[in-house]
């Protein structure tokens, strides 16, 4: 706990002074103000992130926590669960989207084994902090106890500490898990205060027979763990994963570092929604990569204040939204340093 609550002390508003003088800056150059639209929007949040106008292109990491998850047992998913540890050893040899996408960003790819119901091998891209085989079934109890849930998010604040401590400027989250879209829609519905039907999706293809066991699951868990959603920890012990709670520790210890975060879909973003109410300024550290086609996506991002730089009709997860915007916040960084004032350019500026 003392990790956690250290971390969170360190947390502070962004500069918005420097992002008032980096919107100076771009508006200084040859073009009409405002015309690059949200480049412009990542390039002025960044150097309120960072606290400087012009900062250097990061170096990136793409961050994959994999686990598991108990409520799969409910019968919410598509796949079964061995799925996971399948799908981890595709990342350890290259063969996921993520792989493919994480090379072309320029992107350090890394998988965290933080609750992967079956032993994986050693790898030298794989990081094996394991808190259980995966959580316990939800509609039946917590998923996890608060002391493991303390535990997964210290697992991703000193994870996430030891990238920036190498040099890491610019993060990206990802997940693997069977069943991880269920504990997303708990917390997305309980914080927002809506129907679980309102931002519950099918997931890996859920039929509609499905997709109403598994809305009634998530229900059956709310109503039996009586989360409090003033206590986010309480929230994520009850419904979360444990990747969902190692997501939120790297974003909380990149806030805490002044590094900005991206955020991928649905499962990224109900982690950001447990970092942003465990701390009132986490979620200022963060940027939306895209709109997942998750249902219940937007609603996580609203409550988060954030919007999408990119609108794909993506739906897998893994950081594979992270990985396209982190060459959106590249191309915006190029802007700043490279674009030509008028002044330089001798162009003559708008007409007063």
């Amino acid at each position: 706990m003392e990790k956690l609550q250290s971390t969170l002390a360190r947390i502070t508003p962004v500069d918005k002074c420097k992002e008032e003088e980096a919107q100076k800056y771009l508006d200084s150059l040859t073009k009409p103000i405002g015309s690059l639209g949200v480049l412009e929007d990542i390039a002025r949040k960044v150097a309120g992130i960072t606290r400087n106008v012009k900062p250097s292109l990061p170096q990136k990491t793409s961050i994959l926590m994999a686990g598991d998850h108990g409520v799969v047992a409910e019968g919410v998913s598509a796949y079964p669960q061995e799925v996971t540890p399948q799908m981890v050893l595709n990342f350890l040899t290259g063969g996921a989207a993520m792989n493919v996408l994480a090379r072309h960003a320029g992107a350090k790819l890394i998988v965290v084994d933080i609750g992967v119901a079956a032993d994986l091998p050693e790898h030298p891209i794989l990081i094996n902090r394991k808190i259980a085989f995966g959580t316990a079934n939800m509609a039946c109890g917590p998923a996890m106890t608060k002391t493991q849930a303390v535990a997964a998010l210290e697992v991703g604040i000193e994870i996430a500490q030891q990238f920036i401590d190498e040099g890491t400027g610019l993060f990206g989250t990802g997940e693997m898990g069977i069943g991880n879209t269920t504990p997303s829609a708990a917390i997305t519905a309980l914080y927002k205060g809506c129907s679980v039907a309102d931002v519950c999706g099918r997931g890996t293809g859920l039929d509609d027979q499905r997709l109403q066991r598994k809305i009634n699951v998530i229900e059956k868990a709310i109503k039996i763990n009586k989360p409090d959603p003033r206590d986010a920890l309480d929230v994520l012990a009850k419904l979360g994963g444990f990747e969902i709670a190692g997501m939120a520790g790297v974003m909380l210890a990149a806030a805490a570092n002044r590094v900005p975060v991206l955020l991928d879909g649905f499962i990224s973003s109900a982690a950001a929604i447990i970092a942003a109410n465990l701390h009132p300024h986490a979620a200022e550290y963060m940027l939306a990569s895209h709109l997942s086609e998750e249902p219940g996506h937007a609603a996580a991002l609203s409550l988060l204040n954030l919007e999408p730089f990119l609108h794909m009709k993506m739906r897998l997860g893994e950081g594979t939204g992270t990985a396209l915007a982190m060459t959106m916040v590249d191309a915006a960084l190029k802007i700043v340093h490279e674009m030509a004032s008028f002044s330089e350019a001798g162009i003559s500026g708008a007409l007063a």
